[in-house]
C-alpha cells in the first residue's frame, strides 16, 4: 500500500499501479525537475510537500493561492529559540563558544562547505582549543566508519564533530547544542536554516555561529542583477524589468482568480494591459541605487492610472534624484497608457515601426458603433480584423513616436467609451 524511497522512484523503471498520494519530505532536496517527474506519474495523484524551508518558489505558489499552505508555529513545550550569531570569523568568539558548550556538559557540531577544508579547520581547532576532542564526519567515509563516529558523538566520547553538511538533517542529539558554521557565505539559506536545527533540541538554549568573511548585501544584488526566476518554470534566473514585478504579479494574480472560477468583479480588478512597444521601461540602477527603494517605487507607480497623479509622481522623482533619464521617462508614459487601456478595456498593445495592434479583453468594446464609425472615416489606415483587432498603420521609427502614438490610439478609444 505504500512505498518509502528517495529519488529512485523517480527512475523510469518504476510503475505505479495505482498512485493515489505523494508525500514529499524534506522538499528543498527535491529540484523543480524531479517533482514535474511525479506529478506526471499520474496526472490527478494528491500531492502534500513537507518542509521547514521550503522554497521560494513554492511558498510564493502558496502565498499566492495556486496551491494551499499550512504552517506549524508552535514549538514543543519548554522549548527555547536558537539564539543566532552572522559574525565575521573571529578565533576569540568561537573559542569561548566551544569551551562554554563543554563546561556545561554539552557538545558542538563545526560545519564546514567542502572535504578539502576539513585538514584545514582541523588544525585550527587544535591550536585554538587543545583541550577538547574532535571528531570528523563525511560523506565519502566508509558507512561502517561514519556510523562508528557518529555512534561515538552520540554517547558523548567527543566534544566536536567536525563534517560537511550529512548533518544538515535528520540528526537528533540533544545534548550538541552550540552550531558554528564555517564560510556560511557558502550555504544555501535552506541549508542555513536546516543546519541550525541541528542543535535547541533539548531544553537547554542553543546556540549558532554563521562565520563570514563577506559582507551581507550579497543575496540583494544577486536579485537585482538575475532576477528572482520562474516560479511558474524551472529556469532559476530571470529579470524583473522584463515585464515589472507589479505587472507580473498582477498577471499571475488574475491566472489565479481565472482557474478558481472567480467572480468576473474579482477578476476586474485584477487584470492589467501588456504593452509592447520596443523601449526599455524601468527605473535603472544609476539612477536609484538603493534596490527595496526602487521595488517600492514599482509599486507605487502600479497604482497610478490617472495624469495629475503620474505628474506628481514625477516630480517628486526630480526632487528626490534629480532629471530621470528616458527609461524612467518612458516608464512613465507607459504608466499612463496602463491606466487609459483600462477604461479603453485594451488588453494589449503591440506598436512597431509600422504600426499597431490593439486587442480588446473579452474581445468587447462598450461603444462598437463609435469605433466603427472611426475606422470608415480612417478606412485607409484603420481597420478591424474578424479576430477582434483593432490595427492602425503609421510610420513610427523611434520609440518614442510610437509611445506618442500608442497614447493617442488609446485616449481616443477611452474618449469613445466615456
Amino acid at each position: 500500500d505504500i512505498v518509502i524511497g528517495t529519488h529512485a522512484l523517480l527512475g523510469n523503471s518504476i510503475a505505479f499501479k495505482d498512485l493515489g498520494l505523494l508525500v514529499i519530505d524534506e522538499e528543498q532536496h527535491f529540484g523543480v525537475k524531479h517533482k514535474e517527474r511525479l506529478k506526471q506519474l499520474r496526472e490527478d495523484v494528491h500531492v502534500l510537500t513537507l518542509s521547514a524551508t521550503p522554497i521560494p518558489r513554492t511558498l510564493q505558489l502558496a502565498l499566492t493561492g495556486v496551491r494551499e499552505l499550512s504552517l506549524i508555529t508552535t514549538p514543543p513545550v519548554d522549548r527555547l529559540a536558537v539564539r543566532t550569531f552572522v559574525t565575521p570569523f573571529d578565533p576569540v568568539i568561537l573559542r569561548d563558544a566551544l569551551l562554554r558548550e563543554r563546561l556545561r556538559g554539552g557538545q558542538s557540531f563545526y560545519v564546514v562547505p567542502r572535504i578539502s577544508d576539513l585538514d584545514e579547520v582541523a588544525e585550527f581547532l587544535r591550536e585554538i582549543v587543545p583541550e577538547l576532542k574532535v571528531t570528523r564526519a563525511h560523506g565519502q567515509m566508509a558507512p561502517g566508519m561514519l556510523d562508528d563516529v557518529m555512534n561515538a558523538f552520540y554517547d558523548g566520547e567527543y566534544d566536536v564533530l567536525l563534517s560537511t553538511t550529512i548533518v544538515e538533517s535528520g540528526l537528533d542529539i540533544p545534548r550538541a547544542n552550540t552550531l558554528i558554521v564555517h564560510r556560511a557565505d557558502m550555504f544555501g539559506l535552506a541549508q542555513l536554516y536546516q543546519l541550525r536545527g541541528r542543535v535547541g533540541r533539548s531544553k537547554v538554549r542553543a546556540y549558532a555561529y554563521f562565520t563570514l568573511p563577506a559582507g551581507q548585501k550579497l543575496a540583494s544584488h544577486d536579485l537585482d542583477i538575475r532576477g528572482a526566476g520562474n516560479q511558474l518554470g524551472d529556469e532559476q534566473s530571470g529579470h524583473i524589468r522584463e515585464v515589472g514585478f507589479e505587472l507580473y504579479q498582477q498577471m499571475l494574480e488574475e491566472a489565479v482568480a481565472m482557474l478558481k472560477g472567480g467572480t468576473e468583479h474579482e477578476i476586474e480588478d485584477t487584470w492589467s494591459p501588456q504593452i509592447s512597444i520596443g523601449t526599455a521601461v524601468l527605473i535603472p540602477e544609476s539612477y536609484v541605487s538603493d534596490l527595496e527603494l526602487r521595488l517600492g517605487l514599482y509599486r507605487r507607480l502600479a497604482s497610478l492610472d490617472d495624469r495629475p497623479a503620474i505628474d506628481a509622481f514625477a516630480a517628486e522623482l526630480v526632487d528626490r534624484f534629480g532629471p530621470p533619464p528616458d527609461e524612467v521617462r518612458d516608464l512613465l508614459e507607459i504608466v499612463e497608457i496602463k491606466g487609459l487601456c483600462r477604461k479603453a478595456n485594451v488588453a494589449q498593445i503591440d506598436a512597431g515601426p509600422k504600426g499597431a495592434s490593439l486587442s480588446f479583453r473579452n474581445k468587447t468594446f462598450a461603444n462598437p458603433q463609435a469605433l466603427i464609425g472611426e475606422v470608415q472615416k480612417n478606412a485607409d489606415t484603420m481597420r478591424v480584423t474578424p479576430d477582434g483587432k483593432f490595427v492602425v498603420k503609421g510610420d513610427w521609427e523611434k520609440p518614442e513616436e510610437r509611445l506618442k502614438a500608442a497614447r493617442a490610439l488609446v485616449r481616443k478609444l477611452a474618449k469613445m467609451v466615456a
